[in-house]
């Protein structure tokens, strides 16, 4: 067999190699916690270790390789949520792009801008337009555009709270007013009611004296109209008008005593 290399020279080689292997060992064991240390201890070189602590936490070939899949239709469809912030949409974009990245999985600058402008609701709409057409895509980072989108976040917000302040002004000003006019509503209304009451007394007053004066004269009007009937009243006895029976002055004085008592008697 042929050695491009002494034989004393492979001895150093191999004596170099472990050194580093145990080194590194020992660097990869110093950052692990309790539970992960148990499972690379029976590992007899740093390789090793490695390997055990990937498929760990990234698993195999094929757990990446679905994962990346899975992350990259997250990216498809990943949309801004309704009531969400800003500095929200970044940590989530970025968490998605970062994990991405690890599965070599890489998105030039200009894609992940246009992918950022067209996830945003209507509202951002504007906004989006002017910063395409007023910026360079490609050239423009990440964390430039989103500072951009934050600083026309806070400047809504600043005019959101203005116009709040503006409106709760506004609408003290037309309580004040409307309470104002239900006072001068209220006072008018009391006076009418007020004069509606008197009026209403003053025709219950003439009411009752009215009433009061019928049923002082009730005889009077029997009499009246006694007298305006005593034309049509015809006599028992003799047969004459204008009397009644008992007040005939043809009949004998006995048959009127008899007929005063006959009456007397009934009643």
């Amino acid at each position: 067999m042929y050695f491009d290399k002494p034989w004393c020279d492979w001895t150093g080689d191999e004596s170099r190699k472990a050194q580093y292997d145990s080194v590194a060992k020992n660097i990869i064991t110093s950052s692990l916690n309790l539970d992960e240390f148990f499972k690379v201890s029976q590992c007899t070189s740093a390789k090793e270790m490695w390997d055990v602590l990937e498929v760990m936490y990234e698993g195999t070939s094929d757990v990446k390789r679905a994962r990346k899949h899975t992350l990259i239709q997250e990216y498809e469809l990943f949309r801004m949520k309704p009531w969400e912030t800003i500095a929200e949409v970044q940590k989530r974009f970025t968490h998605i792009v970062n994990h991405l990245i690890g599965l070599d999985k890489v998105f030039d600058k200009e894609e992940r801008n246009i992918k950022i402008l067209k996830c945003l609701d209507r509202s951002w709409q504007p906004k989006g337009t002017a910063i395409s057409e007023t910026r360079d895509l490609s050239t423009l980072t990440t964390a430039t555009l989103f500072g951009k989108l934050r600083e026309h976040e806070m400047e809504m917000i600043r005019l959101n709270e203005q116009e709040h302040s503006d409106r709760k002004q506004n609408g003290i000003t037309l309580k004040s007013a409307v309470q104002k006019e239900d006072s001068d509503d209220e006072c008018s209304s009391s006076c009418s009611e007020t004069e509606t009451l008197t009026l209403l007394t003053r025709k219950f007053s003439k009411f009752l004296k009215k009433k009061g004066k019928e049923k002082s004269q009730p005889f009077k009007r029997y009499n009246n109209k006694k007298v305006d009937n005593s034309t049509n009243i015809t006599c028992f006895g003799c047969g004459k008008q204008g009397h009644v029976k008992m007040e005939c002055p043809n009949q004998a004085p006995k048959e009127k005593a008899s007929e005063k008592r006959y009456v007397k008697n009934k009643k």
